[in-house]
C-alpha cells in the first residue's frame, strides 16, 4: 500500500473537468493516453505501441496495442475520437480544451464555428488512430500523455453520461481503478489486473489523501501516516534539510509561480497600476529570505530548460535596485491618480496553503509603498481555480506547471479564448505571434517567434512572475523508484515499497 500526500481535494475524476497537478497525479494512474510517462516522465508508447508521421509532419498514424477496459471491453481507436470530441465541445466548456487546438479544426469547434464530427482525427479501423494537426508539432507525443488526450470508454460514457467517472461506474485503461472516494479524506485506488503491463505493478492499492495544509502534512509523514508530500512546508525547510535530507527531493522543473492581475476590470486595466506593483514586489526578498527554498526569483513567463527555446527575455526593470523600482512605481501610480492620500483598495485571492499565505501577506506589505491597499482572503483551493476561471477576482496567485515540454505551454496561457488566460488578457499582436510561431516548422525560427510573443506580454504585464520552481516532494525511505524530474511526476506504476520488519 502506498499513500499520497497530494496537496489538494479532487474535484472530479473526470479528464476534462480537472486542471490541477493534484488529479493529474491520480487520472495518470487511471488512464493512459496514446502515449505515457515513463519512470522519468519522458514520453512513452501507451495505448499506441507505434505510429508513424508524414513528411510534412502534420498526419500521424497510431497503431493501438491489444488492450482492454477495466470491465473487459477492448480499447478501440473511437474511444479516442468521442474523448476527443467530447473535450472540444464548447457545450461541455472544458477548461483545457484549448490543449488540443493543434488538432486540424480543434479550435474552430471550440467557438462553435464547426460541429465536433469535423476533428481531424479519424478510426481507420479498431486499432487504428489517424490524427491530422493544424501546423507540425513535434512535441505531439509529450502533448498527448496529457488528462486531455486520454481515451474515455466510449460505451460506459454513452450509458451513463457525465456519470461515467462516479465511483462504482469508473471504467479505466490505466494501472488502477478507484474504488473509493470519502470527501476531503481519501481516494483510494487498486491494482487494475487488466491493465496492459499489469506484470510490472508492483503496488497493489495507493490512497490518495488531500494535504493543502503542509504543516499538518509533514506530521502525518513522520507519524508514517503518509509516504509522500508535496509541497512541503518552507517555514521547515532548515529542520527538514538537517534531519531528513534523505526525503527531500527538490530538483528545478519546468513551472512558474504568478500573481495573475485581472486585466478586465479596472484599475488593473491601466499597465501602469500593473508595473506598479510588479515593481515593488521584491522577488530576492521572497525567494531568498522568506520561502528560501533555492527556487530562482522569475522576471520572465517562460522558466529555464524548455527545449527549443533562447530564451532572453526579461521584465525592463530586472537590473534597476529596489529603491529606484519603488520610486518608478510611486510616479506610476501617481499618474494613474493614486498617491499617500488616496490608495487604491484591492483584493488578492489565494488559497489556505501556509506558504501561499504567507507570500500574500509579504505582497500585502511592499505593496503599500506603491499607495496599494491589498486585501488578501484565502479560499479553498478549487473554488480558487474556479473564481479564477470565471473571472471573479482581481489579484490571484497561480503556478503552472508544464503540461509539455514547449516555450508554448505558458505562453498559451495568455492567449485570447484560452481556458487558463486568468488575467483576460487580450492583445491581437500577441496572438499574431503566437500563431506565426505554431505554423513555422524550422524550430530556431519558431522559437524566435515564440519569444517576440513573450516579450510583447512581459511589456504588457498581466502577469507578476515572480519564482521558477524547484520539485516540493517529501519521499519516505521505504518509496524506491522515485526520480526527480522536470515534470514532477511519478506514477505509481513505477513505484515499489521496500518496508523494514
Amino acid at each position: 500500500m502506498l499513500n499520497r500526500g497530494n496537496g489538494s481535494e479532487p474535484k472530479s475524476l473526470d479528464p476534462h473537468f480537472v486542471n490541477t497537478v493534484a488529479e493529474s497525479n491520480i487520472l495518470g494512474d487511471l488512464l493512459t493516453g496514446l502515449t505515457t510517462l515513463d519512470a522519468a516522465a519522458r514520453p512513452i508508447p501507451g495505448a499506441a505501441e507505434r505510429w508513424e508521421v508524414s513528411a510534412d509532419g502534420k498526419t500521424w498514424t497510431f497503431h493501438l496495442r491489444k488492450e482492454m477496459w477495466s470491465d473487459g471491453k477492448p480499447v478501440t481507436a473511437d474511444d479516442f475520437v468521442f474523448a476527443w470530441r467530447r473535450l472540444l465541445d464548447p457545450k461541455n466548456a472544458a477548461p483545457y480544451a484549448y490543449n488540443l487546438w493543434v488538432l486540424k479544426n480543434a479550435r474552430a469547434i471550440s467557438k462553435g464555428a464547426m460541429p465536433p464530427a469535423a476533428l481531424g482525427v479519424t478510426a481507420k479501423d479498431a486499432a487504428t488512430l489517424v490524427v491530422q494537426l493544424e501546423h507540425p508539432a513535434p512535441y505531439l507525443p509529450e502533448l498527448l500523455t496529457h488528462d486531455t488526450a486520454y481515451p474515455l470508454p466510449r460505451h460506459v460514457a454513452q450509458a451513463k453520461g457525465d456519470a461515467w467517472s462516479h465511483i462504482g461506474n469508473f471504467v479505466g485503461n490505466g494501472a488502477y481503478v478507484p474504488t473509493a472516494w470519502v470527501a476531503n479524506d481519501h481516494v483510494a485506488l487498486a491494482k487494475n489486473p487488466r491493465f496492459y503491463d499489469a506484470a510490472h505493478v508492483r503496488i497493489d492499492t495507493v490512497n490518495y489523501f488531500p494535504t493543502e495544509d503542509s504543516q499538518s502534512a509533514l506530521k502525518r509523514l513522520r507519524a508514517g501516516e503518509i509516504d509522500t508530500q508535496s509541497p512541503i512546508p518552507s517555514t521547515q525547510i532548515d529542520w527538514l534539510r538537517a534531519h531528513m535530507a534523505g526525503w527531500l527531493r527538490m530538483k528545478p522543473f519546468l513551472a512558474v509561480s504568478y500573481f495573475a492581475l485581472n486585466t478586465s476590470k479596472p484599475p488593473l486595466n491601466d499597465a501602469r497600476v500593473r508595473k506598479a506593483l510588479n515593481l515593488v514586489f521584491d522577488r530576492e526578498i521572497v525567494t531568498g529570505k522568506v520561502l528560501r527554498l533555492g527556487d530562482p526569483p522569475a522576471y520572465r513567463l517562460v522558466p529555464p530548460g524548455v527545449a527549443n527555446y533562447p530564451g532572453g527575455a526579461a521584465l525592463d526593470f530586472k537590473s534597476m535596485p529596489q529603491p529606484a523600482r519603488i520610486a518608478l512605481a510611486q510616479s506610476l501610480m501617481q499618474q494613474a491618480g493614486y498617491g499617500p492620500g488616496n490608495t487604491l483598495h484591492v483584493t488578492l485571492e489565494t488559497t489556505h496553503d501556509p506558504d501561499n499565505k504567507r507570500v500574500a501577506a509579504v505582497l500585502q506589505a511592499m505593496a503599500r509603498a506603491a499607495y496599494v491597499d491589498l486585501a488578501v482572503q484565502s479560499v479553498e483551493l478549487q473554488v480558487h481555480y474556479k473564481n479564477m476561471q470565471m473571472g471573479q477576482f482581481e489579484i490571484a496567485s497561480a503556478v503552472w506547471v508544464a503540461d509539455f515540454n514547449d516555450a508554448s505551454n505558458f505562453l498559451d496561457l495568455l492567449q485570447s479564448g484560452s481556458g487558463n488566460n486568468y488575467a483576460r488578457y487580450r492583445n491581437p499582436a500577441y496572438d499574431r505571434a503566437l500563431a506565426a510561431a505554431q505554423n513555422e516548422p524550422d524550430a530556431a525560427r519558431r522559437g524566435a517567434l515564440l519569444l517576440g510573443a513573450e516579450k510583447i506580454a512581459l511589456k504588457d504585464m498581466p502577469w507578476l512572475p515572480w519564482r521558477f520552481r524547484l520539485t516540493q516532494d517529501l519521499v519516505a525511505p521505504a518509496v524506491k523508484g522515485w526520480i526527480a524530474n522536470p515534470r514532477d511526476y511519478n506514477r505509481s506504476r513505477w513505484l515499489w515499497i521496500e518496508r523494514r520488519s
